[in-house]
């Protein structure tokens, strides 16, 4: 997963509330808000994986969230 792939699938997923997702929670596992492991360097599929279990994303969303076109 891309950065933009990352940040596409948290407005997606989350909608307006998503920055505030990005800079204010922060993430089990990681230790810091998701914009911090951006910064850090940590993988964003990691990160969205991570955002999701905290905020009860179901499994059928978390999953090629952020393509613009699905795999072939």
């Amino acid at each position: 997963m891309r950065r933009s792939e990352f940040l596409r699938a948290v407005d997606e997923e989350f909608g307006a509330r998503g920055a505030s997702l990005l800079s204010d929670l922060v993430l089990p596992g990681i230790g810091r808000t998701a914009d911090q492991a951006l910064d850090d360097g940590v993988p964003p599929r990691e990160i969205w994986l991570a955002l999701c279990a905290e905020t009860d994303v179901p499994a059928s969303r978390r999953y090629g969230a952020g393509r613009l076109e699905p795999r072939r």
